[in-house]
């Protein structure tokens, strides 16, 4: 019984120790601080709950992707994340949202409700984003370097094509540009999704009940790794399940795991450099992958 409880409070937990210290930056003035000291506390956290407390043990095992992993959350994730805060902090905000928002932003609603309405609208593009990069293929030649992975964990969170994401970015940042959504809102929806995103790929043993019904949970990004594509071109939501629910690609089986194997049905280049430019060569690689012409390493 103890251990059911420990399954069904981890994830709340974790995430509101992540959003308490945050809200306490923010509320000071020091939200980018106080996010990068979270967002590596976060991290540490993670690495040994994914050791003592795993989902799949199989996963334990390196892939051989710990490298390109680390460089596509340094060159891109961060990227666009530091990006993002820069911009805020140095004053884009202001001429947008400013302090207080603008247009018809709520400004006199409590900052949760605020935060609430932020995730929603941006959730709205980001949705969108994924879904598309699921459903056409130009795009999704990006989004399968992040689906390529054969395991999930904290670390491969970042794991995204630069060109993937700046997608998403530019679907879902200029929702919040022309709500009118304040600095702090723009802050906490960064810090949000950077937490969530980190939780959603950790490989600890959690439960989620209703909360499924909510957030982009582990157990149903699980199903969104999944190489069976009913399952997989499904749970496109990136910390929230609203527009899942009200499109339809919602997916979540109570009565089985998903699966240990994840990954693609095509060749992906080992290395992080590989994987940078063989988008823009996918049907040239993936042909010259089938007829066995492509260097053992770069598979």
């Amino acid at each position: 019984m103890l251990r059911t409880l420990l399954d069904y409070l981890l994830w709340p937990l974790i995430l509101m120790a992540a959003l308490i210290p945050t809200g306490i930056g923010i509320a000071n003035g020091q939200g980018p601080l106080a996010f990068n000291i979270t967002y590596f506390s976060l991290a540490a956290l993670l690495f040994v709950l994914e050791k003592v407390y795993p989902h799949e043990k199989q996963w334990l095992h390196s892939d051989g992707q710990e490298i390109p992993d680390l460089a596509h959350t340094a060159f891109t994730k961060s990227f666009v994340q530091l990006l993002i805060i820069s911009m805020t902090w140095l004053g884009l905000a202001s001429v947008v949202g400013g302090d207080q928002g603008t247009g018809f932003w709520p400004n006199h609603w409590p900052m949760f409700f605020q935060v609430v309405l932020g995730l929603v609208i941006a959730e709205f593009g980001l949705y969108w984003a994924h879904r598309i990069a699921h459903e056409w293929m130009p795009l999704w030649w990006f989004h399968a370097v992040h689906h390529s992975s054969k395991k999930l964990w904290f670390f491969n969170t970042g794991r995204f094509h630069i060109i993937d994401t700046l997608k998403s970015a530019a679907f879902s940042a200029p929702l919040l540009a022309l709500a009118g959504a304040p600095k702090d809102v723009v802050l906490w929806f960064g810090a949000i999704t950077a937490y969530i995103g980190f939780l959603t790929h950790a490989n600890i043993q959690m439960r989620f009940g209703w909360l499924n019904y909510l957030f982009n949970t582990p157990a149903l990004h699980r199903w969104h790794h999944s190489m069976d594509l009913r399952e997989g071109n499904k749970n496109y939501g990136e910390n929230l399940m609203i527009w899942d629910l009200i499109f339809g690609t919602f997916y979540d089986d109570v009565n089985r795991r998903p699966p240990v194997e994840i990954g693609i049905n095509a060749a992906m280049p080992k290395s992080f450099w590989g994987q940078i430019v063989e988008p823009f060569r996918w049907n040239k690689f993936q042909a010259a992958a089938k007829a066995g012409e492509v260097k053992r390493e770069l598979l």
